[in-house]
């Protein structure tokens, strides 16, 4: 037994790929591939956070606290259902449904009259991952996605059917890894000269579909590859950025970490 560990409750649910139910006929042809969702996997440290940000939160994970896993530099939040114990720092393997998948896979069809993400779009995810629901529990629970993905929309938020801790020691992550090696500041035209790959011109995401250019504070590690967001905006967190790599910065023929920006521009959705 583990002593003095901060454990949450968590869902494991019913099988992603279930068909809706309480539907009173089966959906149309044209909404087939919509009642389905493929498996997402990761694995990575799991993080839980006790300070609640929001009645969302309650709805979706039973009113426990929040929890994050990290798979690289891209931040998952994790919602489910029943409980299974989970322990903060410990690292698992997750499987569930990517809510963000579904919901983007319908679009925005009222063309920002209602806002994104639609009502209907949350729903229908909800059920795809928490099949066998009643209806009741399935209209709140598809309203708190809905303020939650609104709230944070670059954050992707994994609907758990499955949790699993990973044996052994965690692997360290790359902020681990480099937190005794220096840090120097390199001006971002003059980072962007080393930029071997990432692409800095970008679609608009669908929640915010007007052409927009942005910088994004990061730290590039030794390796030059982007270790480290120093943001919360939501545009920069949208990026992948496990895609750009650098030259490695050296300092007295060393390689270092270096803090820099990003400039990065939407062009706007047609």
């Amino acid at each position: 037994m583990i002593r003095n560990a901060h454990i949450v409750c968590f869902s494991l649910l019913l099988p992603a790929l279930a068909a809706l139910s309480g539907c009173s006929s089966a959906p149309p042809a044209a909404e087939s591939k919509k009642s389905q969702a493929t498996p997402h996997k990761i694995q990575g440290k799991v993080r839980l956070l006790h300070l609640s940000d929001g009645t969302s939160d309650a709805a979706l994970n039973g009113g426990g606290p929040s929890a994050f896993i990290w798979e690289g530099r891209q931040q998952y939040r994790l919602f489910s259902r029943t409980t299974a114990n989970v322990v903060d720092g410990n690292e698992y393997i997750v499987e569930g449904v990517h809510a963000q998948d579904i919901v983007d896979e319908i679009g925005d069809p009222d063309l920002g009259k209602n806002g994104y993400p639609l009502k209907s779009s949350c729903e229908r995810a909800v059920r795809i991952a928490w099949p066998g629901m009643s209806f009741d529990e399935a209209d709140t629970k598809a309203a708190a996605l809905r303020v939650r993905m609104a709230r944070y929309p670059a954050r992707p938020i994994i609907m758990v059917s499955k949790i699993t801790p990973v044996s052994g020691e965690p692997k360290k992550d790359d902020a681990e890894k480099y937190k005794d090696t220096p840090t120097v500041t390199v001006a971002a035209d003059k980072q962007k000269a080393v930029l071997v790959e990432g692409k800095s011109v970008l679609p608009a995401p669908l929640w915010e579909p007007e052409a927009k250019s942005i910088r994004c504070k990061v730290i590039v590690n030794p390796e030059g590859k982007i270790s480290e967001l120093e943001t919360g905006a939501q545009l920069c967190e949208a990026i992948q950025w496990d895609k750009f790599s650098y030259k490695p910065t050296l300092q007295g023929g060393k390689p270092v970490n270096v803090k820099t920006e990003v400039e990065v521009t939407y062009e706007p959705r047609k």
